[in-house]
């Protein structure tokens, strides 16, 4: 059994692997305070709730968009687990040829989207991953991660609207019935639902158009992907473990 671990600015996401299965899955709050023994007894809390002894753990691999917290995840890993994880950073192999102008600047959690979209659903194909930011990535027929664009996440767009200016008041992130909004909670929710919406499907086909492959699968991860999938016809499949996936497929390459 192997465990993956996806370290993202707000939550860290976790699973384990028996050969090909998710066997089990949770999520824990990103605490950058938080010490390895913290982090430790956590796990050991997970693991006990799901009824896994946490030796049959053979092998972790993480990927990492904080890495302030690398190093004691890194020292949880050893101390609570005995076993020197893996981290997806450059060099590792990932099957992906990584045409980015310098790989160092990619985030690991975009390398194991890109793996995954490409190794479950073929290419060419366009990965978006509803998240903290949210990240698109391009793979052509061949393999090729050719790049993508990140814009605000969702929430993000939403707090940072409420909190720079004076009177708008904090609202609930729910579809409203209209996009021509009565009140002011109904125009908030309608401008940045249905408004990323509408970001949505303009740069996937942008994205389509650049790479000319007009049928080139579009692939949906990450906590609101169900809320915008569910407005537009531009998402063919939503994958809520991709990056978890994909963590799994480059550990196989590298063992």
């Amino acid at each position: 059994m192997i465990m993956v671990m996806d370290i993202g600015n707000t939550n860290i996401k976790s699973g384990l692997y028996e050969g090909n299965t998710l066997k089990h899955y949770w999520r824990v709050a990103t605490n950058r305070q938080y010490t390895s023994d913290e982090y430790g007894v956590t796990m050991e809390d997970m693991f006990h709730h799901v009824k896994e002894p946490k030796d049959k753990v053979e092998g972790i691999i993480i990927s990492s968009v904080v890495p302030t917290v690398n190093y004691t995840i890194d020292h949880m890993c050893r101390d609570f687990f005995d076993i020197n994880p893996i981290f997806v950073q450059p060099g590792i192999k990932t099957g992906i040829n990584l045409k980015y102008d310098n790989t160092k600047e990619l985030g690991s959690d975009r390398i194991c989207n890109a793996v995954a979209a490409y190794t479950l659903y073929g290419g060419p194909c366009v990965y978006i991953d509803f998240g903290t930011a949210t990240t698109f990535g391009v793979i052509d027929k061949n393999a090729n991660f050719l790049g993508g664009c990140i814009c605000p996440g969702i929430k993000v767009a939403a707090e940072a609207l409420v909190s720079k200016t004076a009177k708008l008041p904090h609202y609930e992130l729910v579809k409203p019935p209209k996009v021509i909004g009565k009140n002011t909670i109904a125009n908030l929710q309608s401008g940045i639902i249905f408004g990323y919406v509408g970001q949505i499907e303009y740069l996937v086909a942008r994205m389509k158009e650049e790479l000319n492959e007009p049928n080139a699968k579009v692939i949906a991860t990450g906590g609101v992907s169900h809320l915008i999938a569910a407005e537009t016809k531009a998402i063919d499949h939503i994958d809520n473990t991709l990056t978890l996936s994909g963590l799994r497929l480059i550990y196989e390459k590298n063992n």
